[in-house]
């Protein structure tokens, strides 16, 4: 098998890894040296099936020990194989970075043979390119469970991001669809990287020329649908891992049936996208907002609302927090105001200093109005010209598509909305909004 044949058996296999995101670290070669990294975004790379996409995103090997159900390449699954050679990957990114196809590279794996070995051929990658290439772009390595910690120093100081994928919400869920894998196979070395991170800013406080591992952190991913856990776990699971871990990231990834087992959703099931939109407006209200997991969801309420994004939800449940005066709340007060995000709270902040706001300058300083106008006053006074009811509410707080999805599950009549036209008034059933507001996925 040539190259190119391993190439596309590789990147095809990899594509379910949704860990691949902008590399957060800048960095330059030093003399003599070749490629970049900058926080802000990496640019221009193709996968097998056509996406652009930032990186160079591969798998080492699709061999694997294990027989994790829910993966394509599981043991037992009757699929194409393939392996590079450390040789051959390093040389395929060198030259794809050099026709400028790429600017860096995401490498993952197979269990092949065990973790060690695995480990050890993706070291070996790293260490063509960075020592006899030179290379100082961005690359995201994935740790595999169960390999040395040594293993795993030697390519944190090669990489410039880590990431040990969860996979599963759950100690039963992973016993179910990975029985080879654990919860502590997975913590021991997201928690040995998280150590390493630490004691390394501490080595460059004292050295500045100290080798660096892994500058931009390390990250996870977490499968949506294959089992039965609710948001509310996987939601607090997150908190934590921010908590404990000092995550970077933590993504989520609908299940796309690949494997037919009655274990798992049938080949026919739509992966649940709506659900994992959701759970990443709550991750960024997790990491940006303020918000803690037990405000946004709870035991009574383990599914986030289909209708309406986690932060409108949390508002028109807590009416009492509300209105807020935008020119004397807290920063963090603003940023619990539908329509108001980090941006313009910022600006609220600043402009305020020097001046009174009101409606028309929120606008200017980038304010949603439309959503924001029923959670404020501005000088203690109410956006002129609201009626603020129920209907009106939520008909400002759901986008059109929601609105769609809303008519075609309760069954509700209404006339064909003009682009240029007044819409006209749209009633919701008492009943319906209570649907709405506490509906369950």
């Amino acid at each position: 098998m040539d190259v190119f044949d391993k190439l596309k058996i590789l990147t095809d296999a990899a594509k379910y890894d949704v860990a691949c995101t902008s590399s957060g670290v800048n960095k330059k070669a030093s003399a003599g040296g070749i490629g970049s990294a900058s926080a802000c975004g990496i640019c221009h790379s193709f996968s097998a099936d056509g996406r652009c996409i930032s990186l160079l995103k591969v798998l080492l090997t699709n061999v694997c020990a294990y027989d994790c159900k829910y993966c394509v390449n599981r043991l037992s699954n009757d699929t194409p194989r393939a392996s590079f050679t450390p040789r051959e990957l390093a040389e395929l990114t060198i030259n794809f970075y050099r026709r400028n196809y790429i600017e860096g590279l995401f490498l993952s794996s197979g269990v092949l043979k065990n973790p060690d070995y695995t480990c050890e051929q993706m070291i070996e990658v790293l260490r063509i390119l960075r020592q006899e290439y030179r290379f100082s772009g961005y690359i995201h390595a994935k740790a595999i469970p169960g390999a040395d910690s040594t293993l795993l120093a030697n390519l944190g100081m090669l990489a410039d991001r880590m990431s040990v994928n969860i996979e599963l919400p759950s100690q039963n869920s992973l016993q179910l669809l990975a029985p080879d894998k654990s919860k502590h196979s997975i913590f021991t070395p997201m928690g040995y990287i998280q150590n390493r991170i630490q004691e390394n800013s501490r080595d460059l406080a004292k050295y500045r020329h100290a080798a660096k591992f892994v500058p931009a952190g390390q990250s996870t991913q977490m499968i949506i649908g294959a089992t039965p856990d609710t948001d509310y776990q996987i939601l607090n699971l997150t908190e934590g891992l921010y908590r404990k871990y000092k995550l970077k990231r933590v993504f989520f990834s609908a299940y796309m049936p690949v494997a037919e087992n009655s274990l798992l959703p049938t080949l026919d099931t739509k992966p649940p996208l709506w659900r994992e939109h959701r759970l990443y407006q709550a991750d960024w209200l997790l990491r940006f907002y303020g918000f803690a997991a037990n405000e946004l969801l709870d035991q009574q309420h383990q599914s986030f609302n289909p209708y309406l994004d986690p932060k409108c939800n949390w508002a028109l449940n807590h009416m009492d927090f509300f209105p807020v005066d935008v020119n004397r709340a807290p920063y963090r007060d603003l940023l619990r105001i539908p329509g108001i995000g980090i941006t313009s709270a910022k600006r609220i902040v600043t402009a305020r200093r020097t001046t009174s706001l009101y409606s028309d300058d929120l606008k200017n300083l980038g304010v949603v109005l439309k959503r924001a106008q029923y959670f404020i006053t501005c000088g203690g006074k109410t956006v002129d010209g609201i009626k603020i009811t129920q209907n009106m509410m939520l008909r400002s707080l759901l986008s059109e598509k929601t609105l769609e999805l809303y008519h075609a599950n309760f069954s509700l009549q209404t006339e064909q909305l003009s682009l240029f036209a007044q819409p006209p008034l749209l009633t919701f059933p008492q009943e319906d909004i209570r649907k709405c507001i506490t509906s369950q996925i």
